[in-house]
């Protein structure tokens, strides 16, 4: 009961005064990315509002900021075009589904302790990740812009827009970089966001705004079961979408949670805050809102605010939704340009710069991998391909490097006696390496591999001893393998060769 009262109550100054900083800086992302979904921005907002709550509640990390995110809102655009294809109003009600089953495959994944896992992604696919996810970001702008010269469909602005659109934005970004020079005490972008603002309906701009994007939620979110057929075609449209945004979302959240991890020198749950995450996308569901995961920049700033237990996360939420209830019709006359400039000032804090200082320091393999991450999530617009390219590649780079360390050398013990001594690493890989280390055309009466410093890992690791034990036998050698550890040793007496091998004139001896 301590602990957990320490979870709550640190210095509630600070948690709660955090949490309304946070809150203002949650509002345009919200908002934005329900524009990047497709979909009204009460149900960016409706999802920020849920998960903050409820997240603050069983997450596994305090003080970090959950809510709608670009990596998980540019996952659920294809969904949304199927869906409303399929009937006017049904690509919410789809995407809704999709995030109540991210919500079970998420609790899924934190029970199959999903985050033990992820230590096996390397640095490489790691910095590709989120380089990517702000290649796609700022993508995702450009219909605002007036540059989507491939989908000149979703272009948002006319030609006469374009100047005062490229005005607002240039303003935009001037602010945020420019105000953190003399005062932090308030986040520039919402500075910034006032401002132009403030400009726009001065000035009388004709520019999108949000109210463009349909209608802000006047109201508390209510509770509604999507309204989707209940069968096997329902699941198929959703699966994709929602497996992808549970691996995506998790990624993103643990990542947030070293960086948090970090920062305070503190510990955290991962495996907690997946089953945490999967709770609250059900719930947000449920109530209109659309699914996320861990916010970044916001928890950050969270903790640069002083924000240190779950009550910065639960304050986060509800002055949230409290300023979108008192403010509505002030929020509507916020230029779409303003947040466009605020989208692309996420991409370029998200983007790992390093990573892209350091190439040509780095090895070229970790470069290969961290740039086909890149490209592959950036053609298919899919975060998880590109997640899984990467540690693919990872995978054969690493195997083929392990490959080569494995050694094999020989020596004459008289006339008619051979010694082979294997050191390394011997699986599917380097058993061409092993094979290649034999005189197999040469049969003397005795032959001894000693295997003392070697170690069997798989199957085809198995197969390649075998292989040059028959070799070796079929031209009269008398051969024996010594020094084989015990793990080797059971590996064959499971797959059946040691016996096989025996029966064939060989000799298995295990190391003692």
């Amino acid at each position: 009961m301590t602990f957990a009262l320490k979870e709550w109550w640190g210095k509630p100054h600070r948690d709660i005064l955090s949490g309304l900083v946070v809150a203002f800086a949650m509002i345009p992302e919200a908002i934005a990315f329900s524009g990047i979904a497709g979909v009204d921005p009460r149900v960016g907002l409706f999802g920020a509002f849920m998960l903050s709550v409820t997240l603050a509640v069983f997450g596994g990390r305090t003080a970090m900021i959950t809510s709608a995110t670009g990596s998980t809102a540019l996952l659920m655009t294809g969904l949304v075009e199927q869906g409303n294809a399929l009937g006017e109003g049904m690509g919410l009600q789809y995407l809704l589904a999709a995030g109540v089953l991210t919500g079970v495959l998420q609790i899924a994944w934190g029970y199959l302790r999903l985050a033990h896992q992820m230590r096996f992604v390397p640095q490489p696919v790691m910095a590709g990740f989120v380089n990517a996810l702000a290649i796609l970001i700022f993508l995702a702008q450009l219909p605002q812009l007036g540059l989507d010269f491939f989908h000149p469909e979703k272009v948002a602005v006319t030609a006469g827009q374009l100047p005062a659109v490229w005005g607002l934005m240039a303003l935009t970004l001037v602010i945020i970089y420019l105000m953190p020079r003399f005062t932090k005490v308030v986040p520039s972008a919402l500075v910034a966001i006032l401002i132009s603002t403030g400009i726009s309906i001065r000035m009388g701009l004709d520019v999108p705004t949000v109210s463009s994007l349909g209608t802000l939620p006047s109201g508390l979110p209510q509770f509604g079961i999507p309204q989707v057929p209940f069968t096997t075609g329902t699941l198929g449209l959703i699966l994709p979408t929602a497996l992808a945004i549970s691996l995506v979302g998790l990624m993103e959240t643990f990542l947030t949670q070293d960086i948090l991890d970090d920062v305070t020198d503190s510990s955290s749950h991962k495996n907690q805050e997946a089953r945490g995450q999967g709770i609250g996308n059900i719930v947000s569901s449920f109530f209109g809102g659309m699914a996320g995961c861990a916010l970044v920049g916001q928890s950050v700033m969270n903790v640069g605010y002083g924000g240190r237990t779950r009550l910065s996360t639960l304050t986060s939420g509800v002055s949230l939704l409290a300023m979108i209830l008192l403010a509505s019709q002030w929020v509507n006359q916020i230029p779409m340009a303003t947040l466009v400039g605020v989208m692309v000032m996420i991409a370029i804090n998200t983007a790992n710069w390093d990573s892209i200082r350091s190439i040509r320091r780095i090895p070229k393999s970790d470069t290969s991998v961290m740039l086909l991450t890149v490209v592959v999530t950036v053609l298919t617009h899919n975060l998880a391909v590109g997640l899984l390219s990467g540690v693919a590649l990872a995978g054969i780079l690493f195997s083929r490097k392990v490959a080569k360390v494995i050694e094999v050398s020989s020596e004459q013990s008289g006339s008619e006696h051979r010694i082979y001594r294997v050191r390394g690493q011997l699986f599917f890989v380097s058993s061409i390496y092993f094979r290649q280390g034999f005189e197999l055309h040469e049969h003397p009466a005795r032959v001894t591999i000693d295997m003392g410093e070697a170690h069997i890992w798989d199957q085809s690791g198995v197969t390649a001893l075998d292989q040059v034990i028959r070799k070796l036998k079929l031209g009269g050698s008398q051969v024996e393998v010594i020094n084989l550890n015990q793990e080797s040793t059971d590996l064959f007496a499971r797959i059946g060769v040691a016996e096989e091998a025996g029966g064939r004139g060989g000799e298995l001896s295990s190391a003692h």
